[in-house]
C-alpha cells in the first residue's frame, strides 16, 4: 500500500503551469527518486507537500486517507519533513536550539535534557553530532546530520530530501546513504530529489521524472541506465563523455608565485600555493571541500588580499588591485559558488544581474544615469544567446529555476571575451541537461583562447574538464597532473593526504 500519494496535482504561476496534472506513488520503506531537469517542477510539487504552496486542483492522501496541506506547521503534524539543499539552520545557535527551534511552548527550556535527548536519538539513527556545538562551526556533512535529526525529532515519517549530496564529500555521501537506507528498512517514506544519476542507480528503487511539469515516466532502477533516465529527463539523448579537442595552449596568463591567504580567523589557509595557467587551457583544482579552494579562487580574482607571494595577469602585478581594476582591465570572470548568495541579486530582474560588473560604464551608464534601453537590449540578446528561459527579462532572478540563473552568471561572466575565467563549483545543483550545457560554454572560452581555473569538488568531473589538474590538501598544491594520464586512484590518493611522488607544481 502507498504511504502518500498525489492524484492530479496541478499549480500554476499566472499563465505558467509548474504542474501539470501530477501522479505520484510513494511506498513505505522505499526511496523513490523524483527526477527532471530544473525548473520541471519538481520544488514546486515539494513545496505543494511541505504546505507552502497550495494545489490550484488535486488531492494529495497519507496511507489513503485524503488529507489538506495548507501550511508547513500542518505538513509536519502529518509528520511530512524537508531537508533542504539549501540549509534552514541559524548558524550563531547550537545544534540543539536549531533542532527544538519552534517545537516547545515550555516556560522553562532545559536545555541539558533537550541536548541529552538529541544525543540519545543522533546514536539510535547513528547520526552523532555534539549537540552543543555551534551549527556555524560543524562541517557541511555534520549540518547535513542536524537537519535530518530536526526533521526526525518532529516525527516526520515521510523525508524529502533535495539535492543532499550537492555539497558533500564521498564518504560523507556514503555515511549519508547508509543512514537512509537504515531509515527505509524501518519504513519511512524517502523521496530524493537528485541530478547525480549515479547515485539514483545506486540508492534508489523507483524513480519517477518529471518534465515541463508533467510526468512523463515512473520505472524502477533495474529496468534503467543513466543514458535512459537522462533522455527522459531532458527529451534528448545526452552524451555523458565530454567531446574535448587538445588544448591549443599559449602565453602564460596567470602566474602565482608562492603565495599564502589567510581565512576569515587568520590562520593560513592557502599556503606556498605556485603554479603557471596558460591562454587555451584548463587548469583544474581537486580536493575535499575546504582545503582552501574557495580563499584560492578569491585571491586570483581580487576578492581576498593575499597575506604573502605574488599574482601576475597577462605578465602584469595584479597582487594588490581591487576587483574593479582586474574586471576593467582583463575582463576577468568568476563563477562562484553559490550562485545565490554571491553571483547573483536574486530580488533584481535578469537585466540588472547581468550588468553587475559593469553598470558604472558606457553603453549602461551615461551622467550617472541608467540607460534602460541598452541594459534590456543586453539582456535580450544574452537570453537568446545562453538560452535562458523566462518570459521576459524584467523579472527576478528568484523565479527562475537553479539552471537558469547559473545561466544568468555565465552570460555575465563570459561577456566580453575574458582572458581568465576562474569556475567555481559551476555545476553544483544542476540537471545533466545544465551541466553538459554550462561545461560546453566553458569549453569553448578554452577553444577562444580564454585561460580557465576550474575548481570542484567533484572529481570525475575535474578529470573530464581539465588539461591539467592540481590537487590541493589543507592549503597546498601537492602536485601538478597531466589529465589524460592521471587516474581517479591516483588523484583521491592525493585528495586524502597521500604523498606525491613527483612535486612538479608549475
Amino acid at each position: 500500500m502507498a504511504y502518500l500519494r498525489l492524484e492530479n496535482i496541478t499549480k500554476r504561476f499566472g499563465n505558467f503551469v509548474a504542474n501539470n496534472e501530477i501522479n505520484l506513488q510513494v511506498d513505505a520503506g522505499s526511496i523513490h527518486a523524483l527526477l527532471g531537469e530544473n525548473g520541471a517542477g519538481k520544488t514546486t510539487l515539494m513545496n505543494i507537500l511541505c504546505g507552502f504552496y497550495r494545489p490550484d486542483s488535486g488531492q494529495i492522501y497519507l496511507q489513503e486517507q485524503p488529507v489538506e496541506i495548507t501550511s508547513p506547521s500542518v505538513a509536519i503534524s502529518h509528520k511530512i519533513g524537508m531537508i533542504h539543499q539549501h540549509f534552514m539552520l541559524i548558524p550563531k545557535l547550537t545544534v540543539t536550539e536549531n533542532i527544538i527551534l519552534g517545537t516547545t511552548l515550555e516556560w522553562r527550556l532545559n536545555l541539558a535534557k533537550k541536548a541529552a535527548e538529541i544525543a540519545n536519538m543522533s546514536q539510535a539513527y547513528n547520526l552523532e553530532i555534539d549537540p552543543l556545538a555551534r551549527v556555524e562551526n560543524l562541517p557541511i556533512g555534520a549540518q547535513q546530520r542536524v537537519e535530518i535529526l530536526k526533521a526526525l525529532y518532529r516525527q516526520a515519517r515521510v523525508l524529502i530530501l533535495d539535492e543532499p549530496t550537492a555539497v558533500l564529500t564521498p564518504k560523507e555521501i556514503e555515511a549519508l546513504f547508509k543512514v537512509l537506507r537504515q531509515l527505509a528498512a524501518s519504513s519511512y517514506t524517502i523521496i530524493f530529489i537528485s541530478h547525480k544519476l549515479e547515485e539514483v542507480m545506486q540508492l534508489c528503487s523507483t524513480v519517477t521524472v518529471l518534465r515541463r511539469g508533467k510526468v512523463v515516466a515512473t520505472t524502477t532502477t533495474q529496468a534503467s541506465s543513466r543514458q535512459d533516465l537522462a533522455k527522459l529527463m531532458v527529451g534528448r539523448d545526452v552524451l555523458f563523455k565530454l567531446d574535448k579537442p587538445a588544448p591549443i595552449v599559449g602565453e602564460a596568463v596567470l602566474e602565482v608565485r608562492a603565495i599564502q591567504v589567510l581565512d576569515e580567523r587568520q590562520l593560513p589557509a592557502v599556503q606556498d600555493v605556485s603554479f603557471v595557467l596558460h591562454s587555451g587551457e584548463i587548469l583544474g583544482v581537486a580536493g575535499v571541500d575546504g582545503n582552501g579552494q574557495r580563499e584560492l579562487a578569491d585571491a586570483v580574482t581580487g576578492l581576498r588580499q593575499v597575506s604573502r607571494g605574488q599574482i601576475k595577469l597577462a605578465r602584469e602585478d595584479i597582487t594588490s588591485w581591487k576587483v574593479h581594476k582586474r574586471v576593467k582591465r582583463f575582463r576577468v570572470g568568476y563563477i562562484p559558488e553559490d550562485r545565490q548568495k554571491m553571483g547573483l541579486v536574486m530580488s533584481f530582474s535578469i537585466a540588472r544581474n547581468l550588468i553587475l560588473k559593469f553598470f558604472k560604464y558606457l553603453p549602461f551608464c551615461r551622467n550617472w544615469f541608467l540607460q534602460n534601453s541598452a541594459i534590456y537590449s543586453n539582456a535580450d540578446v544574452a537570453m537568446q544567446k545562453f538560452d535562458i528561459r523566462a518570459e521576459k527579462s524584467s523579472i527576478p532572478v528568484s523565479q527562475l529555476s537553479g539552471g537558469n540563473q547559473q545561466k544568468v552568471v555565465l552570460a555575465r561572466e563570459l561577456s566580453g571575451e575574458p582572458l581568465l575565467i576562474v569556475a567555481m563549483q559551476p555545476t553544483r545543483g544542476l540537471d545533466v541537461g545544465a551541466t553538459q550545457y554550462v561545461q560546453q560554454s566553458l569549453l569553448a572560452e578554452r577553444e577562444r583562447g580564454a585561460a580557465i581555473l576550474y575548481i570542484s569538488t567533484e572529481l570525475e568531473e575535474v578529470m573530464a574538464m581539465s588539461d591539467r589538474i592540481a590537487v590541493m590538501y589543507e592549503g597546498e598544491f601537492v602536485d601538478i597532473l597531466d589529465a589524460a594520464t592521471a587516474t581517479v586512484e591516483q588523484v583521491g590518493y592525493l585528495m586524502t593526504g597521500g604523498k606525491s611522488s613527483t612535486n612538479v607544481l608549475t
